[in-house]
């Protein structure tokens, strides 16, 4: 018997043939509206209403690192990711589980920073955590939370459902959670070089001096989801054509846009919304902002599409802007630069799981690209990979 390997088909191709053996089970549950395939599942409820569920992992050493990640930060951020699944339907957060995996290197201490984290931000988010489960770990800490939400039955919104012609915008700032993540990364390793240098050091007195970097790390560290764009969208009528959270990047997730609702795009590269920081962070990196936005990801900000109908309405929410057009699928999915030139962007993806290489190549040379993890691997190292895949997506 034949083996394949999970990097020969990518994180995608398994879910794929993951589908392709659950689908059959959705007819067991006649109110399912939709199953597999976005951020959330959607079930109907009695009450007209319906119910949107999701669920996501945070694994030791794939997505955080206990060297550069505080512990409530930690249990901020497992809830947030999830809120912002429920966001990305456009209803509303009401419940959730926290399930964790604990190795025996964690204290009882360190377990309740992480549930204190996510008590503050539930709080702030005004959810409910209503259970969950623990368990022993051999392998690192691992969090698994599990969300409920609902929305008005004419409010959902899905991945699909663009049309051409309608505004590809975005809430908020990109490729700042991904500045953080460099920044982080290259102060881990230069306290283990320091450590490793002054073995007889007292480790307890090491101070980072990261002050400079404060808005990309807390971007990293403690995203927040944008329920206030979703209460915008209720109140002034407004419902996106179709709406993803941005957890791999921009050009990752319109791609899942425009595959979802069988449509082409156009973005603009001078209309990106990315911060003076962030650009900092890159020009010191010598890397390319652009790419931070595109593919750097966990950002957890909205990427949306609306009738430009909606645009005036729109206009009167100062977080968020436009930055392209939806157009026929023949069109491809593009990327317009600072000098004129379209660039393809289905040449290129976010981080996925299990990929053979957690890195980038760009067949353009018109942006770099680095590697993008939390094990404290050189970014700049000499790893190659002839592969358009990259890094692997941390969620979804």
């Amino acid at each position: 018997m034949s083996f394949t390997r999970i990097s020969e088909i990518g994180e995608f191709g398994l879910i794929d043939r993951l589908s392709a053996l659950i689908k059959p089970t959705e007819s067991s549950l006649s109110t399912l509206k939709k199953g597999i395939g976005d951020d959330c599942a959607v079930i109907a409820l009695p009450n007209g209403k319906l119910q949107v569920i999701s669920t996501d992992l945070l694994i030791e050493q794939i997505h955080f690192d206990l060297l550069t990640t505080p512990l409530e930060h930690l249990g901020a951020k497992a809830i947030s990711v999830n809120v912002s699944d429920i966001c990305a339907m456009n209803a509303n957060p009401l419940y959730a589980t926290i399930s964790i995996g604990l190795a025996n290197n964690i204290s009882v201490e360190m377990i309740e920073q992480i549930y204190k984290g996510a008590a503050n931000v539930a709080k702030q988010y005004g959810i409910a955590i209503v259970g969950g489960d623990t368990s022993a770990s051999i392998t690192g800490l691992v969090i698994s939370v599990a969300i409920v939400g609902e929305v008005d039955a004419d409010k959902i919104t899905y991945r699909s459902g663009a049309k051409q012609g309608d505004l590809i915008c975005v809430t908020g700032d990109i490729g700042r959670s991904f500045a953080g993540l460099k920044v982080l990364m290259r102060e881990r390793q230069t306290m283990l070089d320091t450590f490793a240098e002054n073995p007889d050091m007292d480790k307890s007195t090491y101070k980072a001096d990261l002050s400079d970097y404060q808005k990309v790390i807390e971007k990293h560290l403690l995203p927040k989801a944008r329920v206030d764009a979703v209460k915008f969208f209720h109140e002034t009528g407004i419902i996106p054509t179709s709406m993803i959270d941005i957890s791999d990047g921009v050009g990752s997730e319109l791609k899942h846009l425009c595959r979802n609702s069988h449509t082409g795009a156009l973005i603009e590269e001078s209309k990106l919304p990315i911060l003076a920081e962030t650009r900092e962070v890159s020009d010191e990196f010598e890397d390319d902002a652009t790419t931070y936005a595109l593919f750097g990801g966990e950002d957890y900000e909205l990427l949306f599409t609306i009738s430009p109908n909606d645009f005036e309405k729109l206009s009167s929410f100062n977080d968020a802007r436009v930055i392209g057009k939806m157009l026929p699928p023949s069109d491809g999915i593009k990327l317009r630069d600072l000098f004129g030139a379209d660039i393809d962007l289905t040449k290129t993806s976010g981080f996925q799981h299990f990929a053979e290489e957690e890195f980038f190549e760009d067949d353009s040379d018109t942006h770099d690209h680095d590697k993008h993890s939390h094990n404290g691997h050189d970014p700049n190292g000499d790893d190659t990979d002839d592969e358009d895949d990259i890094w692997g997506e941390r969620k979804n």
